[in-house]
């Protein structure tokens, strides 16, 4: 067995490196650049540069920039999400804030740059995959090309001789590489086979999935929707646009897109840690729901926990934050009820001391018989610690509540039509209660206590704590479009890169002295060891199945001597091994 091939019909270079062409043709669908032509015409330039946009570097660059330009959508508050911190934005940088209007940073997504970029990168996916789909296609259609005159050119190649007729060779070498899961067949004195198309496939896999995904962030963009709403235990919430205490939508988005669902707080439950290190900090947050999807849905119960949200069709509701929710009852000077509700007042910090505010719009009269109305300035405090103690909460539970009230009496100024915050006190046109020393009145109750207002005023009594929990109900459809693109575009990538597409050709021919030989060779889509170390073990195994046929032997090596008649007249041959070819990487 020889590693060298046997003679093969001399031709010039240029010839060999046609046929080299002709033999590595189609293993990639990437399309050819044709040169340019400074002649070219408007045509032409047009068909220059829809080929530049189709190419694969530019859909790469505009995916960069894409990845770029949602750089500052994270870092820079956006209108379409918070607009009271583009607000605050706006009166902290007064210079900086004019330019970003200019530069559509304040809506990066919907500015004209990043769509821009976005339907660019569009066309150039889709533009860039029809037709290399398409020509894949047809390579599947078709067979492998035939084997080049000189296997010797190829990366990978090999060489034996054989007792064998080169017919036995092809068929075996056929069966051979068929069970290896190539495609092969037998074209002139050759067989031809090729593997890996899976590359191609992961590869065309990945890019659509990259399209996938674009249209599913588009489409669940221009469609999403996003809303928060505060429940206290025992009220409802139906999903409905005027129940929502904020809402904001895409462009597409319209009422009739809401999922019609309803749901009950029926009891919330947090737990934290009393001792150690961590101390206060959140052990478990549930909330339990009664719920019913549709206007005569049946009730249903769930618990919604943190990161464990209700699914109802394409919305999702999820639980966000929890406060408490002090019980009070207003009574005007003749003892009747003017105001009793829960309400809900806001964390200021970790242990949940709370601050709110009470508005009473009607019921009071002042001295000269006028009617007013009151507004309580209220602090809560879960645990107290004592009239020692400053006013904050020693720990979040509800261990020892206490109510610090301040009330006022006056215009709440809710009739001037400029909108206002439920948990703030306008205290422009509001007057303090003063108490018997002419200080401001301020008190803690316990739940069950009343504070009495002076002049005949009134009374409030706080009888007892709820609490309430805020819950995020978004829908955005596609989501489950843009998973499956994004696992998809992984197992694309990872075929694309780990699977490599090749071609094998086995020659078999009859040499001058009768005896065949058989060439080997291997071409893959780029350079690697994988190649020359298949190619060998395919000719190891092709070499036991074909039985080998001793190497000629000169007559200038023959013995003379009588006496070594019984000396082998050549070596054992060796199994073949392939040999990268001159020049080519190892």
């Amino acid at each position: 067995m020889s590693n060298t091939t046997s003679g093969a019909p001399a031709g010039s270079a240029a010839t060999d490196e046609q046929d080299l062409g002709a033999a590595g043709s189609q293993l990639s669908t990437a399309p050819v650049e044709a040169p340019s032509n400074p002649g070219m015409g408007v045509i032409g330039w047009a068909r220059w540069f829809w080929r530049q946009l189709t190419s694969m570097r530019v859909a790469l660059l505009l995916l960069l920039l894409l990845a770029l330009g949602a750089i500052p959508g994270s870092l820079i508050p956006q209108s379409g999400t918070d607009e009271t911190k583009v607000a605050d934005f706006r009166k902290a940088h007064g210079t900086l804030a004019p330019l970003y209007d200019r530069l559509g940073l304040f809506h990066v997504y919907s500015s004209v740059w990043f769509s821009a970029i976005y339907i660019l990168l569009f066309v150039s996916l889709i533009g860039c995959i029809v037709p290399r789909t398409w020509q894949f296609v047809g390579q599947l259609r078709s067979r492998p090309p035939g084997a080049p005159r000189r296997l010797t050119r190829l990366p990978a190649h090999t060489a034996w001789r054989t007792g064998a007729e080169p017919e036995q060779v092809r068929e075996a070498a056929l069966v051979l590489l068929r069970r290896r899961r190539f495609r092969a067949h037998v074209v002139g004195d050759a067989v031809a086979a090729e593997k890996g198309y899976l590359r191609e496939v992961g590869n065309l896999l990945f890019h659509i999935a990259l399209i996938v995904m674009l249209v599913a962030f588009a489409w669940g963009q221009l469609y999403k929707s996003e809303g928060n709403k505060l429940v206290v235990e025992g009220d409802g919430f139906s999903n409905t646009l005027t129940q929502y205490n904020d809402f904001k939508s895409g462009n597409l988005f319209g009422t009739d897109d809401l999922e019609p669902f309803s749901f009950t707080l029926d009891d919330f439950k947090g737990t934290y840690e009393t001792s150690g290190p961590n101390k206060g900090t959140a052990r478990t947050f549930q909330a339990a729901l009664t719920y019913s999807v549709g206007a005569y849905g049946k009730d249903k119960k769930t618990v919604v926990k943190v990161n464990e949200p209700l699914e109802i069709g394409d919305s999702k509701v999820y639980l966000t934050a929890h406060g408490y929710a002090p019980v009070v009852t207003v009574r005007n000077g003749r003892g009747e009820v003017v105001y009793h509700d829960a309400v809900p007042l806001l964390p200021l910090d970790s242990n949940i001391t709370s601050s709110g505010v009470v508005k009473v719009l009607d019921g009071y009269k002042d001295a000269k018989g006028l009617s007013e109305q009151l507004g309580f300035q209220a602090f809560f405090l879960p645990t107290y610690g004592g009239p020692d103690s400053a006013v904050v909460s020693q720990f979040p539970a509800l261990d020892n509540p206490v109510l610090n009230l301040a009330p006022y009496h006056g215009d709440l100024g809710v009739d001037s039509g400029i909108p206002q915050s439920v948990y703030q006190l306008d205290k422009a046109h509001m007057k303090e209660f003063k108490d018997s020393k002419g200080l401001q009145l301020r008190d803690n109750l316990k739940p069950g206590e009343t504070m009495t207002l002076p002049n005949g005023a009134g009374s409030i009594t706080y009888d007892g704590t709820k609490e309430w929990a805020n819950f995020q109900v978004t829908q955005q459809p596609a989501s489950g479009w843009a998973l499956g693109g994004s696992i998809a575009a992984i197992f694309g990538l990872a075929g694309s890169l780990f699977l490599q597409r090749r071609r094998v050709w086995v020659r078999a021919v009859r040499g001058d002295d009768g005896v065949t030989v058989v060439e080997m060779g291997g071409l893959g889509r780029s350079e690697s060891a994988k190649v020359p170390e298949e190619l060998g073990e395919l000719a190891g195994t092709l070499y036991d199945r074909a039985a080998p046929a001793p190497e000629p032997v000169p007559e200038s090596a023959a013995d003379p001597d009588p006496d070594a008649a019984d000396t082998p007249a050549s070596p054992e041959p060796s199994e073949p091994r392939a040999v990268p070819a001159e020049g080519a990487e190892k």
